[in-house]
């Protein structure tokens, strides 16, 4: 009776380990073809934004009277201000800038501010185009530090609008950055970084400052921070640059404290800054253009929205770049982290 029991049951575990077997090798070869699909994809991207011709941005519709011969750029700066998006905002400047229909310009900003280097090249941009053609600005929800700083470029003729909602302000500079090194020391972290000079791992977060680089951060920070208060200084001629100072301590004001404190013109809505502008115009009509950008190969394979930055960023990513210095004309300093992919 066993070995009856034996020889019955033999067959099947064979059977079953070789089925196991061939199991985990369709699995295997799924996995390898599923990764090569993905790579050939991926590759094809690449080569197609390589080789693709940059048309620039092109002109849509917005609002208005679409048969109107008057035509009126909307620059929309609603984004953390940070490659790619401020390099767009860019092209669509310079776009509005050389295009001969345009009579002005409408910017828009709803931005909590970002990079010191692409907002100083926004605001570059805004004033080339403000030379030459009238520019209204309309702050919406929030209008902080480098937010402010691009609409300086709209010139000290130009009004702003604040909605009633907007926050503005948040005058200064900051360098996000951790100090764990009191942690490091309760885990047994310690740095060693391998350089040639004493500033090479500047700002590491398992080590505290040292006096001298301290001294190095406060330079750098002094500069980007009087340029702040020169370029307000400059453009809203009802403010001294002791005035901006005073107000420049980092907080963000209402828009009641803005228009009380001289940073802000009116309060009003986008469309109130549209009427503004074709008044300067001399105009009772317009048709508003804004501008979208091609969307490449990669971002269609990708499903990357163009209009509102949505970056996500790993944990070990985050982690890595906190050693790496980036000035920022920016409300609140956790923005420096969370979008750390540039």
């Amino acid at each position: 009776m066993a070995e009856n029991s034996t020889s019955v049951q033999g067959p099947p575990i064979t059977v079953v380990i070789q089925y196991s077997k061939r199991r985990w090798l369709i699995l295997f070869l799924i996995g390898v073809l599923a990764f090569s699909v993905l790579l050939n994809f991926g590759l094809m991207a690449m080569l197609g934004d390589y080789l693709a011709v940059d048309e620039g941005p092109y002109q849509t519709f917005h609002s208005g009277e679409i048969d109107s011969e008057n035509k009126i750029a909307r620059l929309a700066a609603d984004f953390t201000i940070m490659p790619p998006y401020s390099g767009r905002l860019m092209d669509s400047i310079q776009a509005a800038r050389e295009d001969d229909e345009i009579l002005g310009a409408l910017l828009v900003v709803d931005s909590p501010g970002g990079l010191v280097s692409d907002s100083h090249e926004i605001f570059h941009e805004l004033k080339r185009l403000s030379e030459s053609k009238p520019v209204i600005v309309s702050f919406k929800g929030m209008a902080a530090s480098g937010g402010y700083y691009i609409a300086m470029g709209a010139g000290p003729d130009a009004a702003i609008f604040a909605e009633p909602i907007t926050w503005t302000g948040s005058i200064g500079v900051i360098i996000p950055r951790y100090n764990a090194s009191g942690l490091a020391q309760k885990v047994g972290v310690e740095p060693e970084a391998l350089k040639t000079g004493p500033l090479k791992d500047t700002l590491n977060m398992f080590k505290d400052l040292s006096d001298e680089e301290i001294k190095v951060w406060d330079e750098i920070l002094e500069d980007s921070f009087d340029r702040f208060l020169t370029v307000i200084d400059e453009n809203r001629s009802n403010l001294t640059k002791d005035q901006v100072r005073d107000l420049a301590t980092g907080q963000v004001y209402t828009a009641n404290q803005a228009l009380a404190n001289g940073l802000v013109d009116q309060i009003g809505f986008e469309e109130d800054a549209l009427a503004a502008l074709k008044e300067k115009l001399a105009i009772t009509d317009a048709m508003v253009v804004q501008y979208e950008h091609p969307v490449s190969l990669a971002e269609s394979l990708l499903g990357v929205k163009t209009s509102v930055p949505e970056i996500h960023v790993d944990p070990l990513s985050k982690l890595l770049s906190t050693g790496v210095p980036r000035a920022m004309y920016l409300f609140g300093w956790q923005h420096g982290l969370t979008t750390s992919g540039f």
